[in-house]
Order: structure tokens, then C-alpha cells, then sequence
């Protein structure tokens, strides 16, 4: 939890290295718990959603142990959760419940937290699970399911990503062949399924719309890398874009990126792809309309960085949310800072080219709160950003590190962690 000071920034220049991804590393984190071995996870990011899924895992029994920047979790008897607490606070908590039901026959957890953005049940894990075998029963706040998992064919209502980590997870170990009919696409989904195969398992598709998961007796450890986080690397971009700059995010992955370089190039930025990563240099000038989708459309995760990007630019943007509905709250702080935008529904009209003044503003959520960062970094005088909830440290290690490398003046005035 922490209080940024943010000044203005005429230009950002050099280079800065991409994180692994946060949303890679938690399921595969998860994965641990399928197997007896050790599963070794290289380069894992410092945030707090890792440490409260770290604290999770070991409450289900897991040996977790970090050495320098890898992570090692090791789950001999793995078992349901006891903290009830703990998974309410993150989203990512659910994806605990496939690889011990699958690994014992039985989890007991509670229902998941996370940012307050929309409407994200769990529904869809369920029913999924419940297809392969299991029984669901209400236990308060909490589901206990139990069974031995078989192999299905099973069609999921909407491509989330979770729930296809979860089944595939599940399906792993369960007796036969299951196929997940319209799974989520997401660089995150393969990487999973990377790693998965990796300690054993027979995956197929991931990817695509079709993933064909054969069942194993068993899996074991492995080594593994995850990918790099494209948010991360997009909000840099974006950071860039808006600050006539000249950036290297090594390690950034353009093919994970795609929509966000098409919308950043619309708006007159020069990119070009390296083997070292992404170099993004020049202003946004020129004003863009995107629609957040499903992968491979535009990330839900990016709209926030670009709401800031189209302040930058000179005439009218419009921004069409269909992931979340609730993924405009940054708009309002944003305002405080003489932003233009008006909301109606599920579209953001912003009207770019006008400056902005320093103020007190709020982190509203993970994505928006990055979002809020950048829009200091533009705004005249100083901005001070308020995130008592720790929503930046949740998912970005260092950001304000990371662009002050850049050239940017950020300065953490207050933490009340410890408070």
C-alpha cells in the first residue's frame, strides 16, 4: 500500500526489461500441486498476488521456497485450504480447486477475490468440473466437490481463461480424453499447457478454440520459464507513446502484443520489432477506436494505459468495453486531472489534445492504477496517486522503477504496510 508523487515528464528514453508474466506464472504456480516432484519456476516476479497464491499453496501443505528469482513449490499431500481469508483475496485463488480435486479426490475452497472490475464467477469451473465427474455441494461461502475426475467433452459457455487453466489442469489426471470446446486463447493458456507437458501431461491445441487433453496416471517436476508479461510490456509502450519517447522494452514479445502494436501504430508512434524486443519512439498524435475482446482482440487489461494515450492525441477516440462492465472507474480520476471523457454505457468518448493538471487521484483497480501512473507523468505540475489498496504492487514488480530507468520522476512518499 502506497502513496506515489508524480511529476511532469517531457520525454522517456532508453531501455527496460519486461517481468515474466503475472498471469502466467500463478497458474503454473497452481500446477504445482498435480504432482509429488519439485516444480521449479524461474524468474518469478516479485508482487503481492504472487506472495498471497504463495501463502495459499502452503496452507494447502506445499513446500514453497524461493532462491533468488525462482520459486520452487513441492506438495507431497496436498489438501483443501483452511484460510478461507486468503482466497478472498485473489481471483487467481480458484485455480487451486482442479489440481487438488484431481490430485485427491476432494477440495473444500472459497468462493475468490480480486480487483472489483465486474461480474467474474466461478460458474463456469464448476460446471466444467462437474461434467468430468465431480459432485458440487454449498458449504457456506465455500464449495466441497469430490470425485474421481473422467475424461469429457465439455463446452464452455464463454472463453475464460481461468476456467480453461483450471479444466486442463483437472483434465491432466483424470481417467481418459477430455476435449474444452470454445477455451480461451490467451499466450497464458499455451504457456500453461507448455509447462504442463513438460512435467507430463498430454495436451494438445492450446491456443485454439479446441484444447484435447489426455488423462495421465501421474506428473512430475520440471523447469520452467514462463513468458513475458505483455501487459507489463504494454503499459511501457503505452508509457512511451505518451511521453514522445524513444524505448526499448527488452524481452517484450510482439506476437503476445499484436492488437496493442496496431493500435499504438494508428496513432502515428514508429514500432519496430528486434530480437531484443519492442522500440516504440515518437508521440501519439492521432486520435483511434478499439473494442476490448477476447484473444486475440484487444487485451480488457490494456484499455485503461490507452485511455491515457488517447488524452495525448489531437480529436475524439472512442473506447467499447465488452469484457467487464465495470473497467471504466479510472475514467472519474482521470477527470480530476481535466481529462474530457464522457461514459455512456459501455463506451468511453475521450476527447484528446487538451493538457492536464497535477492532483490527488486514486487507484481504482490493478490496470487502472498503472493507468493513473502514466497520466501523472503528462499532467503539468505534480500529481499525488493514492493506492491504499496496493493494487500496482499486486501485479507490476517495480513499475515505478522501471520508468523512472525510463526518465520518469516517481517517488513513493508514503507505505503504509505495515500499518
Amino acid at each position: 500500500m502506497a502513496t506515489y508523487l508524480i511529476r511532469h515528464t517531457p520525454r522517456l528514453s532508453g531501455e527496460v526489461e519486461v517481468s515474466t508474466a503475472k498471469n502466467a506464472v500463478l497458474p503454473i504456480l497452481a500446477a504445482g500441486l498435480l504432482t509429488e516432484d519439485p516444480l521449479i519456476i524461474k524468474e518469478v516476479p516479485r508482487i503481492t498476488d504472487v506472495e498471497t497464491l504463495v501463502s495459499i499453496l502452503r496452507d494447502c501443505g506445499a513446500e514453497v521456497n524461493r532462491s533468488g528469482a525462482d520459486l520452487s513449490i513441492c506438495a507431497l499431500q496436498p489438501q483443501s485450504p483452511r484460510n478461507e481469508e486468503r482466497m478472498r483475496k485473489l481471483r487467481a485463488s480458484i485455480l487451486i480447486l482442479g489440481p487438488i480435486l484431481a490430485r485427491t479426490g476432494s477440495a473444500c475452497v472459497g468462493l475468490p477475490g480480486g480487483c472489483a472490475i465486474g461480474q467474474r464467477p466461478i460458474d463456469l469451473h464448476l460446471k466444467g468440473l462437474q461434467t468430468l465427474g465431480a459432485q458440487v455441494h454449498p458449504l457456506g461461502g465455500m464449495r466441497q466437490l469430490s470425485g474421481r475426475l473422467t475424461g469429457a467433452r465439455i463446452y464452455l459457455d464463454l472463453p475464460s481463461v481461468g476456467a480453461t487453466e483450471n479444466l486442463m489442469m483437472a483434465a491432466s489426471l483424470a481417467r481418459g480424453s477430455t476435449t474444452l470446446e470454445n477455451a480461451a486463447k490467451e499466450p497464458e493458456i499455451v504457456d500453461l499447457a507448455n509447462c504442463l507437458n513438460q512435467m507430463g501431461a498430454r495436451i494438445t491445441g492450446a491456443g485454439t478454440g479446441t484444447v484435447n487433453i489426455v488423462g495421465v496416471e501421474r506428473l512430475h517436476g520440471a523447469i520452467y520459464r514462463p513468458i513475458p508479461d505483455r501487459v507489463e510490456a504494454g503499459t511501457l509502450l503505452c508509457a512511451a507513446a505518451i511521453t514522445e519517447g524513444s524505448v526499448l522494452v527488452r524481452g517484450a514479445c510482439a506476437e503476445h502484443l499484436r492488437s496493442l502494436l496496431f493500435k499504438l501504430a494508428e496513432t502515428g508512434v514508429g514500432i519496430r520489432e528486434t530480437p531484443a524486443g519492442i522500440r516504440l519512439s515518437g508521440t501519439a498524435v492521432s486520435p483511434f477506436e478499439l473494442r476490448t475482446l477476447a484473444y486475440p482482440g484487444f487485451p480488457t487489461d490494456m484499455q485503461a494505459p490507452m485511455t491515457v494515450v488517447a488524452l495525448r492525441c489531437h480529436g475524439a477516440s472512442l473506447l467499447n468495453e465488452t469484457v467487464f462492465e465495470n473497467r471504466f472507474m479510472h475514467v472519474s480520476e482521470l477527470c480530476r486531472l481535466g481529462a474530457r471523457i464522457r461514459v455512456e454505457n459501455n463506451v468511453a468518448l475521450v476527447e484528446g489534445g487538451h493538457p492536464l493538471r497535477g492532483g490527488v487521484v486514486r487507484s481504482t483497480d490493478l490496470r487502472a492504477g498503472a493507468a493513473m501512473m502514466l497520466a501523472g507523468m503528462i499532467a503539468s505540475g505534480e500529481t499525488v496517486l493514492q493506492d491504499p489498496a496496493g493494487h500496482i504492487e499486486r501485479g507490476y514488480q517495480d513499475l515505478p522503477q522501471k520508468l523512472r530507468t525510463l526518465g520518469a520522476e516517481i517517488e513513493q512518499i508514503e507505505d503504509c504496510a505495515g500499518s
